[in-house]
């Protein structure tokens, strides 16, 4: 006799659905046009993409790559952003298109960027001028979404009291050398983290928790059960195999993420 499915089962279900018949419906997908933009002040280069047939305001995304540099995976994440009938903007915030192949390269790329600080924040916000110079975008409506490195990335930002509705941060490291203080933080924050997840251990996550809420902070916290770092990344398994570390991809931590940061956009 089978047991009755569960609550986890049914989510599950529901959202394998909703993807394949977003994947099968040609009404669904958008025609994402996608176009290479230079960063003002010669910071760097970026990714802007949007719906072809965009005819209506609507929020703008800034995506902030893993430690790698912005790959296709980074890439990829503003697509999808585009398709759900936002404008993305996968910024490079290595500044020279820099991507790792090794860990030991990727490292040192992350190292030598959070070394200088001002020009991190330099370009997130020639980012954010960017997308508010976009036709369609709503300029009260600009969020950030980090992954890994970026997740570090966008928290940063938020702390410094950055002018954005939200920050969103998937396998993201929390921890910091300057904790907000009361008021500081004015964007809604998105934390989505692994409690197996050994480079973001739970003294991280609870530090965080308190810091956020001192600050007076509107935020959520996701923590799944048993899921590793690089959730939201297919490839993880592969990579992780291939150079030891603790990655792996969660199909359903991916899922319900991607929804819970879908509702964190469309928040009043």
């Amino acid at each position: 006799m089978r047991s009755p499915p569960t609550k986890k089962d049914e989510t599950t279900k529901r959202l394998s659905i909703v993807l394949g018949l977003l994947m099968l419906s040609g009404i669904a997908i958008a025609d994402v046009a996608e176009k290479t933009v230079k960063l003002p002040g010669g910071l760097g280069k970026g990714v802007l993409f949007m719906d072809e047939d965009l005819d209506r305001t609507t929020a703008g995304v800034i995506v902030v790559h893993e430690w790698w540099g912005l790959n296709d995976y980074a890439r990829n994440r503003a697509r999808l952003l585009a398709e759900e009938g936002y404008v993305a903007l996968a910024v490079d915030m290595y500044g020279d298109g820099q991507v790792a192949s090794h860990p030991k390269d990727a490292k040192a790329f992350m190292e030598q960027a959070l070394s200088e600080p001002e020009k991190l924040t330099a370009r997130f916000n020639a980012a954010k001028t960017i997308l508010r110079d976009q036709q369609y975008v709503n300029d009260e409506r600009i969020f950030a979404v980090g992954y890994c490195f970026g997740g570090g990335v966008v928290l940063e930002q938020a702390r410094k009291g950055n002018d954005l509705a939200g920050v969103a941060s998937f396998h993201g490291t929390l921890g910091t050398n300057q904790r907000a203080g009361e008021g500081d933080i004015d964007a809604r924050v998105l934390v989505a983290t692994g409690q197996a997840d050994p480079m973001v251990p739970a003294d991280q996550v609870s530090a965080l928790v308190e810091e956020l809420t001192q600050a007076g902070a509107q935020f959520q916290l996701l923590s799944f059960p048993g899921v590793q770092h690089g959730f939201t990344n297919p490839k993880a398994d592969e990579t992780g195999k291939r150079f030891e570390l603790p990655l792996a991809y969660d199909k359903e931590a991916d899922l319900v993420s991607w929804e819970a940061l879908m509702d964190f956009i469309e928040q009043p």
